[in-house]
């Protein structure tokens, strides 16, 4: 495992982890489509990566008003959060364990992760009623817990003038497995898929000389 000292959405983050599952998208790379047939995100995911990797050009990443306000929010959150735990969260970059990756919000002490969300008025209320860890941001939670190789993760939910949601989730054992299968056999067919469009472009040139 390594930490590499950058921001998050600067260019030089976007190249650390292009070509490379991340924990953002574990729950994609572990999706099963309609009666436990191909998953077509899974797939649209899997050729992106390919394209990263196979031009060396990092995808741009996606941004719609939701992500712009969690952006703009987390700093927020965090200090609320520091606040409430009494902790100092360290922010980090990017963090690479073999063929995988994650950027979590912030890391814990030496054994702790901190993961923040916004969730608007209605949402947070109805998380704060259930009083449990969101089932979905379980496998990004617990895929940052696995690669950066941590034992418990918070996830903070926030929105201004609510109380701040914080619930602590602990590494799930068999979980980690399942999702480690899925994400080795998601690098294999990558690495095929990559191969293949490699030795296709090699044809066309033969072809064409």
């Amino acid at each position: 495992m390594r930490i590499i000292d950058c921001e998050q959405g600067s260019p030089e983050w976007f190249a650390a982890r292009a070509g490379m599952p991340t924990a953002s998208e574990f729950s994609t790379v572990m999706a099963k489509g309609k009666e436990g047939g191909a998953s077509k995100m899974r797939r649209t995911y899997m050729l992106k990566l390919a394209g990263e990797i196979l031009t060396g050009d990092p995808m741009e990443g996606f941004s719609n008003s939701h992500t712009d306000r969690g952006h703009e929010m987390e700093p927020e959150a965090r200090d609320l959060y520091s606040f409430v735990a009494d902790v100092e969260p360290e922010r980090v970059g990017f963090i690479v364990n073999g063929a995988k990756g994650a950027s979590p919000d912030s890391l814990i002490g030496d054994v702790g992760a901190l993961e923040i969300k916004t969730k608007l008025p209605h949402l947070l209320i109805d998380v704060l009623l259930r009083d449990e860890f969101p089932a979905d941001h379980k496998a990004q939670c617990q895929g940052v817990l696995w690669v950066a190789e941590r034992e418990w993760i918070d996830i903070a939910v926030y929105w201004p003038r609510l109380p701040l949601f914080v619930k602590r989730a602990y590494r799930d054992e068999p979980y980690i497995k399942a999702m480690s299968d899925a994400v080795d056999a998601f690098n294999d067919e990558l690495h095929e898929l990559v191969e293949k469009v490699r030795r296709y472009g090699g044809a066309g040139l033969s072809e064409a000389a």
